[in-house]
């Protein structure tokens, strides 16, 4: 069942792609090195690494994506890494156990509740493509423990405008 939970302003360091649905390696292969660039630096990651859609257009299958990888506190970017933070607010919740390629289903019953609780996301719609202000998911399992997809576990976290 969704929750509206409030979070503060978290910071992350990230590389964004403008990806086809069948491309989203371009991105998710990005996270181990983001990782390692951490710890080269002797900084730890603040949570799970996440993806973070910006811009969204099914119709033409092009995506504006994020791999992104929370901090503690807020760092320099470096060439195609940048620093960033995920915006406070309140984001609708829901959590998710099993294969990544069930997301799609989680996240139109996601869409729905909110539709149902008169809730507006934070996100405008231009020329078929939706824009948002932080769409969220985290990959709360490492792949190196647990090989198998149908066992991740995965937290979604909209923003609401």
């Amino acid at each position: 069942m969704p929750q509206i939970v409030e979070f503060p302003e978290r910071p992350y360091i990230g590389i964004r792609k403008t990806i086809t649905m069948t491309s989203f390696g371009l991105v998710g292969d990005r996270i181990a090195g983001m990782i390692g660039w951490l710890a080269e630096r002797g900084v730890a990651p603040a949570g799970a690494p996440f993806f973070r859609y910006d811009a969204i257009n099914m119709p033409e299958d092009r995506l504006v994506v994020q791999a992104g990888v929370p901090v503690a506190t807020p760092l320099e970017g470096e060439g195609e890494i940048f620093a960033d933070v995920l915006p406070a607010g309140r984001y609708v919740t829901t959590s998710h156990h099993g294969h990544p390629d069930q997301l799609m289903g989680v996240t139109a019953s996601l869409l729905k509740w909110t539709e149902e609780q008169g809730l507006t996301w934070d996100m405008t719609e231009k020329d078929g493509t939706e824009h948002w202000g932080c769409r969220l998911e985290f990959y709360k399992t490492d792949p190196r423990v647990e090989p198998d997809l149908n066992n991740w576990d995965t937290d979604l976290q909209f923003r609401l405008a």
